[in-house]
Parts: structure tokens; sequence; C-alpha cells
């Protein structure tokens, strides 16, 4: 028989229990976006459009290729969102002599045991820089693949989980291509969206090199936004976003609209149209709405289809802006 007190306390652990899988309200999730958004702004002057994409990347638990130049502040972006989040930062300096297991780890024979012991590679962070990657070997990229897709590496038969909220921040540089390796199209799909961050603007110009001749002392040391676990909350709380029929119908009219194009060589795969409505999610999650309207994927469709269109002509802008012109959008509220 259950007493008064025992019934007391089986109520008080089914709402414990209640709570905890109870959904993030959308105003609070907003506040820790707020945070670090403008933690990120400090870091990266003039750049508040680039910042929200990033943001809306890593909350969808994407990976970011960025299309850039040299010293537009890629690295200084990659440090600033692993401080944000209190996660650990790895850096690989991509170079055509870089090997598959100097990304991924190795097993090495101890004399001493008489067993194999793994050192872990740099995935094995929460935030990855992968520095020009473009310039090493397509055997050494295709390392990333299972990394990016899975979340886990392989080494000799034995799968290693990863960080769950590993997040790949990997450059390019659009203009010098002597001596690069062009990323084939089954990589690029692991990618969520390609930005260009550019040059910023004079007035954040002038603020740069203000910044560069005071104490940095007190902002290296500031604390983390966000926890990894608040991180990790608020991304199942992206993917539990509500994206009615007729929103979904349109992405689907628009992923349609890429495979039948004639100017598309290659259009939209079902795993892109999955990272494109998560990022759209994530999308509405930054505007503070817990619903997903039809500019929501227009926001993003740019980013999202320029890094897997391949098109017959160079004008990829073009042949996005088309599309979202063509296909009409639902009337939805």
């Amino acid at each position: 028989m259950m007493t008064a007190e025992s019934a007391a306390e089986s109520t008080s652990s089914q709402s414990v229990h209640s709570s905890a899988k109870s959904p993030l309200e959308i105003p609070a999730v907003a506040a820790q976006i707020d945070r670090l958004r403008d933690r990120l702004g400090k870091v990266l002057l003039g750049k508040q459009d680039a910042i929200e994409l990033v943001i809306a990347c890593l909350l969808s638990r994407g990976h970011l290729l960025l299309d850039d130049l040299p010293g537009t502040g890629k690295t200084t972006l990659a440090k600033a969102v692993a401080a944000c989040i209190g996660g650990k930062m790895a850096r690989v300096q991509c170079t055509p002599d870089l090997l598959p297991s100097d990304v991924t780890g190795f097993n090495l024979f101890n004399q001493k045991t008489r067993e194999f012991e793994f050192h872990a590679g740099p995935v094995f962070s929460d935030v990855l820089l992968s520095d020009e990657l473009n310039r090493t070997t397509p055997r050494t990229q295709s390392a990333l693949l299972e990394a990016m897709a899975e979340r886990q590496v392989t080494i000799d038969a034995v799968p290693y989980p990863l960080s769950k909220t590993f997040f790949v921040i990997a450059t390019q540089n659009p203009i010098d291509s002597h001596g690069a390796y062009p990323l084939p199209e089954a990589q690029l799909d692991r990618f969520t969206i390609k930005l260009a961050i550019g040059y910023p603007d004079r007035a954040s110009q002038l603020e740069i090199l203000e910044a560069a001749s005071r104490d940095h002392s007190q902002s290296e040391s500031e604390s983390s936004v966000l926890t990894l676990s608040e991180l990790t909350q608020i991304q199942e709380r992206v993917r539990t976003i509500t994206v009615h029929p007729r929103v979904r119908a349109y992405l689907v009219d628009l992923v349609e609209a890429t495979r039948n194009a004639p100017s598309i060589q290659l259009g939209v795969s079902p795993r892109g149209m999955l990272l494109w409505q998560r990022i759209a999610q994530a999308w509405a999650v930054i505007n503070g709405r817990d619903f997903v309207t039809p500019s929501d994927i227009a926001h993003v469709a740019r980013p999202v289809l320029s890094v897997r269109l391949l098109t017959t002509t160079d004008n990829v802008d073009g042949v996005i802006d088309r599309l979202l012109d063509t296909v009409p959008a639902p009337e939805y509220r």
C-alpha cells in the first residue's frame, strides 16, 4: 500500500521528470541566442547577417564552408564560436602531405603494455577548423565524410563517437586554385551552408584598428555564453520546431525545381533537403518563433543552395534568384 508520504514523493518525482522533458521556451532560447550574437558581433565586426547564419548553422547541427579570401576573420570566428559554447577547438591546416590519420587519429603500439593505444586526432573536438580544405588530397578530404555525417570515425574497424556538438568550419580560397583539389559533390553535400564573410566596411575597419591597440586580457578571460549541455538542448528544440505541411510542400517544390531546371546539372539531394529544413527551423528560432514560415525557407536558400548546386553557368546566384521567383510561395500566417 502506498502511504501519503510515498505518494507525495512519487508525484514530486513525476513532476521533475515531466519538467525535464518539457521543451525549452522560445523566449528563453532567444535570450541565449542574443548573448551569442552579441559576443560574436564583438569579434566579427560589421557582419551581422553572416553571424546569424553561422549561429543558425550551429543550432541546426550542421557544418559550415567558408569560401573566402585569407585574412577575413575565419580563424577568429572559429575560435570565438568555440569559446562561446565552452567547447574544445582544434585546427587542421590542410596541405598536400596531410594524411587521413592526421585528422581522425591512429593506433600506436605501446612497447611496455604490448597493446595498441588510440591517439585521438583533431576531429575529437567540439569545433574543428579545417583551413583550406581544398589544399589536401581527396583521400584526406574523405576522412571528414564519416565524421561530418555520422559524428564518428572508424579506426581499424573500431568506431569512435565524436562530440554531440561536433561542428566543422572548413575554409577554401576562391581565388588561388593552383595546387588545389576541388571538393567533390559528395563532400560538399555534407555542408549545410556556404558563406563568404568578405571585407568589413570602413567603420568596422577603424574599430578593428582601435581594438588591436587595446588590452585583450579581459576579452580573453570572458566566460562562455552557453554550456555544451545548453547548446545540445537548444539543438534538440530546433529539431522540434513546427513545419506546416504547406511550408514543407513549398520546400519540396523548390527542391524539385533544382532537379528540373535546364541550367542546373545537379540539384538538391534528399540529404540537402533535410539540412535545408533544419536550418530553416533554426532561423525561425533565431527570429523568436516556434514555427517555420515560407520566408524562412527562402531566406536560407542562397547559402544552402550555393554549396550544392552544380550549374551549367557560373552565375549561381542568378540561378537561385530565378528559382525563388519562379516557385510560388504559399500564403501562410
